[in-house]
């Protein structure tokens, strides 16, 4: 009787990387969670027992209060003067401006929120479907809690208007308090479902850019209310409105900018390292490259410097090699020696 060959057992390093994988995708909570993990679809509902107590109740306040504050937008300076911010919330203010006397249910036109959480619900199972399970539990929480507090600060309204004969004034300050209410959400990485999700699909089967097709599907919905209001007003309110929120949440979700990143391409690395040390106080790192049309070896310092001291760095440039090239780029974030701790950071963003 022949010895039947046994399978050789996995190696210990093999099953150290599955485990490690496993784990991995377990607790990885990103927007490209669906691309990883391709083995078995992930339940919508998951990783809230591989967060801290404290950063659970601090998201989920979070997305509470900043719903709160996007619906005071949408209820108290929007949709007085029909201005039609994009998105979601735009179609649904244009439709109760355009349904008012419609119904006897509802005089003063169709209910904003729950229209909203109406169209809400098919984008979110959309969003699930083809984007995977980043749409979770907290995007559920974000529109459900906004269309609540949307028809009920309506309600509290009531025939009122917290901003009266100025609508430019309202677009200021509505974009202005949606900024602040989005941002909120977004610290706590939650999202609404809305008309994203469609920019997003479209995105993904027709490759091109996501801000694109927002912009697109934002536009659309503020033509939207051109049409069905027949004013040149609303689409010149709303464009104010969409461009103080983009600035807001920009502002909020970056910081004011004032740090720059810059790159010396230089033939006197030696001068301007100690110009750059002993004039300015700042540190930096030596990089090496070759000129794309000479092929001759390049040096090139990299530093971050504050905005302050872009003038003084022109200066020294100027002084020590006025044959320099020299790259001034906004720095979008700064973590490590001599500004924002990284572990600290990290750290802070776990708890």
């Amino acid at each position: 009787m022949k010895n039947e060959e046994k399978p050789h057992p996995p190696k210990a390093s093999e099953e150290k990387h599955q485990v490690d994988r496993k784990q991995f995708l377990k607790s990885y909570a990103g927007p490209y969670f669906s691309d990883l993990k391709k083995v078995k679809p992930v339940r919508p509902f998951v990783l809230l027992a591989d967060l801290s107590r404290k950063r659970i109740v601090r998201d989920y306040l979070f997305i509470l209060l900043g719903s709160a504050i996007v619906a005071a937008a949408y209820a108290f300076f929007f949709a007085p003067y029909s201005i039609v911010p994009g998105g979601v919330y735009g179609i649904t203010i244009v439709l109760n401006a355009v349904s008012k006397g419609w119904f006897a249910a509802f005089p003063d036109g169709l209910p904003i929120g729950s229209m909203a959480l109406c169209f809400n619900i098919p984008l979110w199972l959309l969003a699930y479907r083809f984007l995977g399970h980043h749409y979770g539990l907290k995007t559920v929480v974000t529109f459900a809690a906004t269309a609540f507090f949307t028809d009920f600060y309506t309600m509290l309204r009531g025939e009122s208007m917290l901003v009266h004969n100025d609508p430019l004034l309202a677009a200021i300050y509505g974009g202005a308090i949606l900024g602040l209410g989005v941002s909120l959400i977004f610290k706590a990485k939650g999202t609404s479902a809305g008309t994203d999700v469609l920019a997003k699909i479209v995105s993904r089967y027709a490759h091109n850019n996501v801000g694109v097709n927002i912009t697109l599907f934002d536009s659309a919905v503020v033509l939207l209310g051109l049409i069905a209001l027949r004013s040149w007003e609303v689409p010149l309110y709303s464009w104010i409105a969409i461009f103080v929120y983009g600035k807001v949440v920009d502002i909020i979700m970056e910081g004011v900018r004032t740090e720059k990143a810059v790159l010396i391409t230089t033939d006197k690395p030696n001068e301007l390292r100690d110009a750059i040390l002993f004039t300015m106080k700042r540190g930096g790192t030596f990089l090496e490259g070759k000129g794309l049309y000479s092929g001759d070896v390049k040096h090139l310092i990299y530093t971050v410097i504050p905005k302050t001291q872009v003038g003084t760095l022109r200066e020294v440039v100027n002084q020590v090699d006025p044959h320099a090239f020299l790259t001034i780029l906004p720095a979008y974030e700064v973590l490590g020696k001599g500004y924002r701790d990284l572990q600290k950071t990290i750290a802070e963003e776990k708890d």
